[in-house]
């Protein structure tokens, strides 16, 4: 049963607008290879990353890359090698310089291909995720907002962009278990499943959908994550009646 919501004439006559984009803001890791690692600090489509990595001689070795993303959805630049001044020295300065090329080739919002080659050494490629260092409370009542869109629809009049307001509650269970009960104009619609965590990211990959509409089905739930000043995510379901998919993106405040 397909779930009606309020319909953006506008959207479906202007340009789209940028679509949201993941921030790869994290520490990355390869679980199997623990002990390097880097760190990823994003700024619109410009990373900066940090690798704490060993030289030839076992010795801890600084590189920092600045990188840009291209039209393909990877971020590629330079690498760069850097000394300074003994820490517990007066600073007089330091040398920076052009070590090679680096490239952070997002393959899901918590995975990516790190490739990158220091002059005079071999090209490395390396397969990273992020790197989990506490669980993360969600659980909490919150206010916000949602856009999505229905497509694939058989009844073309059925595709189309929404937006909504929602009341949410997060429960979250100590065995991972998670219920989001978001409460609409009209309408209330949980999704629940067990979470998944990686970095600062969560996921439902197998969530059941259901809504006072009596739709029940089949959900995924994406990139759930606790903000400055509550939580957001998206989620997705493949069949929510009349042959139509819905994806959507929500964010909340906590109340």
């Amino acid at each position: 049963m397909l779930i009606r919501r309020v319909l953006l004439i506008a959207l479906l006559v202007l340009p789209a607008a940028r679509a949201g984009a993941t921030d790869y803001t994290d520490i990355w890791y390869l679980p199997a290879e623990s002990g390097w690692g880097v760190n990823v600090v994003q700024s619109d489509n410009f990373l900066f990353i940090t690798f704490f990595v060993y030289g030839s001689d076992g010795k801890p070795t600084w590189y920092v890359a600045q990188v840009t993303q291209d039209a393909s959805g990877n971020f590629n630049g330079t690498l760069y090698s850097a000394t300074g001044t003994y820490f517990a020295a007066p600073w007089v300065g330091d040398v920076v310089s052009v070590a090679g090329t680096a490239s952070f080739r997002p393959t899901g919002p918590s995975t990516a291909t790190l490739v990158y080659t220091a002059i005079g050494a071999p090209t490395v490629t390396k397969s990273i995720q992020r790197q989990t260092l506490t669980s993360i409370a969600l659980g909490a009542s919150y206010t916000g907002g949602q856009a999505g869109q229905y497509s694939g629809c058989t009844d073309p009049a059925q595709n189309f962009l929404y937006k909504d307001t929602f009341d949410l509650q997060v429960t979250q269970q100590t065995d991972n278990s998670v219920t989001f009960a978001f409460t609409y104009p009209g309408l209330t619609c949980t999704l629940s499943g067990n979470l998944v965590q990686r970095g600062k990211l969560y996921s439902v990959p197998a969530a059941t959908y259901v809504c006072s509409s009596g739709l029940n089905t089949a959900a995924s739930m994406s990139e759930i994550q606790a903000t400055a000043q509550g939580i957001e995510g998206r989620f997705s379901a493949p069949s929510v009646g009349g042959n139509c998919s819905e994806d959507a993106s929500f964010s909340a405040v906590l109340l």
